[in-house]
């Protein structure tokens, strides 16, 4: 084994984050390890990149102990780690990021071109000569699934790891991207890498990974052969129970219209969107990152600017803002939850009843309020006092959910409602869509995950390229033909 990890244990305070973890990997292995939000994922990889000790517990990499006491003792002994949260310098060069701090120099001067030399040799070593983008552009310029690569480019050129911990490293690509990404983590485990890979997209497990540790409440609790599990048995044992549906559907029937769009066009998107949404019913929206999707959803809440087209909201059409909206009745779920869905340094109360203070009367008042929506929703929380920052992503995600429905809004425009949270969280947000619909609400929601838009949706339309195509039954669609039709430039034909 290149990675043995024996009855791991860590504390902060009196809270218990580790409680006993074990994992082995090999060289030339991908490793997946799976939890829910909570479970010690994140815990445990500091431990591993050196930024936190342990309390207990051994680690062994190699023949020899592990117990780095910093990330550079980390990374000098052949273990690095790329972030979720990507830590490039954006006013930077491709090569300047990848040496930044081992820089070539003489005379006390940068090698600009050894530089640049280093950082195409490792670009090529990571995805052959056919690399999209030249080494002397900006970081800053690059699309997501780019500065990813530069991102892992950088941890193997400063220091050629053993172990190669991957955080979620899809959460913000497209489904092309994410194959190319998959080729570039195999051809990493082909050179004798140990690659650590951390994701709550349990098909991209099944699809890429050898083996598999799943982690529940600080401890590890199942482990084994990708190849000779399920998804549905390594939910089972994330959450320590059978969830009975993941993608529950009550009998609903649509209702009146509520929310019409006709030849809507952006400034820059979309470039032509229309469709109806009523009572009753989900309607999801599909299509590839930078289709427009995100934007439709912003001109029809009064965020983004429309120049042609209109958007009529029960009866009314004319000017729109996010204050003239929310009075009307409709609420935005925006995907970028901690940049524009919640104030970090606010309570879970101030941030729930952030869009209805009018109400707010007494601190009493706030608490009760905030306190039936924590049971409703199942927020795992001290006190509704706690910062939301403090919380997990899933947690956070269902507050920013409970402002919509506190404001008891008719229509909830929900962007990427479930990105970057845990198996168990997201079935309890899937529950929470449902029994709006249930209930009345109209619901427009825009996901880059196929299997969620096909199980929770009444409809699936198609944004691709800035055009919306019709709305569909999502019974009668599949994944490829949504595919098909995101990556084709246009709307296939009823």
């Amino acid at each position: 084994m290149l990675l043995e990890i024996a009855g791991l244990c860590k504390s902060f305070g009196g809270t218990a984050a580790l409680g006993g973890i074990d994992l082995a990997g090999r060289a030339g292995e991908i490793h997946a390890v799976v939890g829910e939000n909570g479970a010690g994922k994140s815990t445990l990889m500091k431990i591993l990149a050196g930024v936190i000790s342990p309390d207990a517990g051994t680690i062994r990499l190699g023949d020899a102990p592990y117990r780095p006491r910093s990330p550079l003792e980390a990374r000098r002994a052949g273990v690095a780690m790329v972030y979720q949260e990507l830590s490039l310098c954006p006013h930077l060069t491709v090569a300047e990021n990848i040496l930044l701090g081992v820089e070539p120099t003489r005379f006390g001067l940068l090698r600009r071109a050894e530089m640049r030399r280093i950082a195409a040799e490792v670009m090529a070593s990571l995805v052959g000569s056919a690399v999209a983008f030249p080494v002397s552009a900006l970081v800053g310029e690059l699309p997501p699934a780019s500065r990813q690569l530069v991102e892992i480019a950088r941890a193997l050129a400063q220091q050629r790891p053993r172990v190669l911990i991957l955080d979620e490293p899809t959460s913000s690509l497209g489904r092309d991207e994410v194959e190319r990404l998959f080729g570039v983590i195999r051809g990493l485990a082909a050179q004798g890498l140990l690659v650590l890979y951390i994701s709550h997209f349990l098909e991209e497990v099944q699809a890429l990974t050898h083996s598999y540790t799943v982690l529940r409440d600080g401890r590890s609790v199942a482990s084994g052969v990708t190849a000779d599990t399920t998804p549905a048995a390594i939910v089972a044992s994330m959450a320590g129970r059978q969830l009975d549906a993941l993608y529950p559907r009550t009998d609903r029937t649509a209702g009146e219209a509520v929310l019409e769009i006709a030849g809507l066009v952006g400034v820059d998107k979309p470039l032509t969107a229309s469709l109806t949404l009523h009572r009753g019913e989900v309607l999801g929206i599909a299509g590839l990152i930078g289709a427009g999707r995100t934007e439709l959803l912003r001109a029809i809440f009064g965020l983004d600017p429309v120049r042609r087209g209109t958007v009529r909201v029960k009866t009314y059409v004319g000017p729109a803002s996010p204050s003239r909206r929310l009075a009307q009745g409709v609420g935005l779920l925006s995907e970028d939850r901690k940049g524009e869905g919640l104030a970090g340094d606010l309570s879970i109360a101030d941030n729930l009843t952030l869009s209805d203070l009018p109400r707010v009367v007494t601190g009493a008042w706030q608490r009760a309020a905030t306190s039936r929506w924590v049971r409703e929703l199942g927020i795992r929380c001290r006190d509704v006092a706690q910062p939301v920052s403090d919380l997990s992503g899933g947690n956070q995600q269902k507050v920013a959910l409970a402002r919509l429905l506190h404001h008891d809004v008719d229509v909830l425009l929900l962007d990427e409602p479930t990105r970057g949270i845990d198996v168990g969280a997201k079935a309890q947000i899937y529950e929470v869509i449902d029994r709006a619909a249930t209930e009345g609400k109209a619901i427009l929601m825009v996901s880059s995950y196929l299997p969620e838009l096909l199980g929770v949706c009444d409809r699936v339309a198609v944004m691709s390229r800035g055009r919306l195509g019709p709305a569909r039954p999502a019974r009668s669609r599949t994944e490829h033909e949504i595919l098909l039709e995101a990556t084709a430039g246009g709307a296939t034909t009823p």
